[in-house]
């Protein structure tokens, strides 16, 4: 920028602070504040950029006597079109009547109040304004001004009706997938006892029920914005197997960006991990650790999970067992399905995995 750009930038932000201090003390005069108490009040409300207004409560129908400059921004009208006006012309059709019925309240017994309600600007846009409302006194205790100040929270109110509706939605999604994963618990607890596999159907159920425990995690992804920490998914899905509890449980890392459909691979690769533990590794004995670390790495341009699990405390490992049982089948089929991939070593202190896998699918 030249150095005659940047002198007409500061003339016409010196013009404009000496018209907002004109007007400022224009209505400083009317209002009959004193000389010192002028300048001090007419700068301090030409500088602020939040909106503000006052009232003489002792005129007819309360008229505004003074407003700032972000007020008329913020609502779009004049100065001239507002002085000497109550300020209900910010109200419209879809202003709540019982906040209104607040203020006038808070006016009737000159107490403070805070409320947010739907106001409209002059060409009838509306926002969400969070009004402060008080009593200004004079020396003697009399009842000299009402202040206002004004906040746009349109977008904070918007923000949390989309949560508030997103949260609904998730319990209702909750509550139908819950009811599902029972039905579907029931049919195969019922055709293991009617085929003589219940042995078989209790395994099913095991991955039934872990699913159903990623379900919770699966919801906070979906409806989150961003990284997403996934501790509390891997505690849920590890901790029932743990002899310890959370206490033989180690985990490590920070926030990563998931979606849902990792989540689902995430929580039944991590059970039949932990029923592997169970039955062969650290879950197997009291004092049987697991440590699980998570972190972001790249293969081939593609943004990959890693997961590091480590066992200790367990009885040591033979070798790598020469045939797969089920659950590692279930689980490298899983991960090859999502381009993910699955390293073992069988290391004298425990077994050790390192699993990759894209953040999204």
């Amino acid at each position: 920028m030249s150095d005659q750009a940047h002198r007409s930038e500061a003339d016409n932000r010196a013009a404009q602070r000496a018209s907002d201090f004109d007007s400022a003390r224009q209505q400083a005069e009317r209002m009959r504040i004193g000389a010192d108490s002028g300048v001090l009040f007419e700068q301090a409300m030409a500088q602020t950029r939040m909106a503000i207004c006052l009232a003489d409560p002792n005129r007819e129908d309360a008229p505004l006597v003074f407003v700032n400059r972000a007020f008329l921004e913020l609502t779009g009208y004049t100065e001239e079109e507002v002085l000497g006006r109550n300020c209900r012309f910010l109200q419209g059709p879809e202003t709540d009547r019982a906040q209104v019925e607040k203020l006038r309240t808070a006016l009737e017994t000159e107490e403070v109040v805070v409320v947010e309600l739907l106001n409209y600007r002059k060409d009838g846009t509306p926002f969400w304004n969070a009004l402060h409302l008080g009593p200004i006194y004079n020396e003697d205790g009399s009842l000299r001004y009402f202040f206002g100040s004004q906040w746009n929270v349109t977008d904070v109110h918007a923000a949390r009706a989309e949560e508030k509706h997103a949260r609904m939605m998730e319990r209702e999604i909750s509550h139908r997938m819950k009811n599902m994963f029972a039905v579907i618990s029931s049919i195969v607890t019922m055709t293991g006892k009617l085929d003589g596999v219940e042995k078989m159907a209790e395994k099913i159920n095991a991955r039934i029920r872990s699913l159903g425990r990623a379900h919770e995690a699966m919801l906070e992804v979906s409806f989150a914005a961003g990284p997403t920490d996934p501790s509390k998914l891997f505690s849920d899905l590890l901790e029932p197997y743990a002899p310890r509890g959370g206490d033989s449980v180690t985990l490590k890392g920070g926030a990563v960006p998931l979606d849902s459909n990792v989540v689902s691979v995430l929580a039944l690769t991590l059970h039949e991990m932990a029923i592997n533990a169970v039955k062969h590794g650290a879950f197997s004995e009291p004092e049987g650790r697991v440590a699980l670390r998570w972190d972001l790495d790249e293969k081939a341009g593609q943004e990959m999970l890693r997961l590091r699990w480590v066992e200790t405390g367990g009885p040591a490992p033979s070798a790598s067992p020469a045939r797969q049982g089920v659950g590692m089948t279930i689980m490298r089929r899983m991960l090859a399905m999502g381009e993910g991939e699955v390293n073992y070593d069988w290391h004298p202190e425990g077994l050790r995995v390192e699993i990759l896998f894209p953040t999204s699918l």
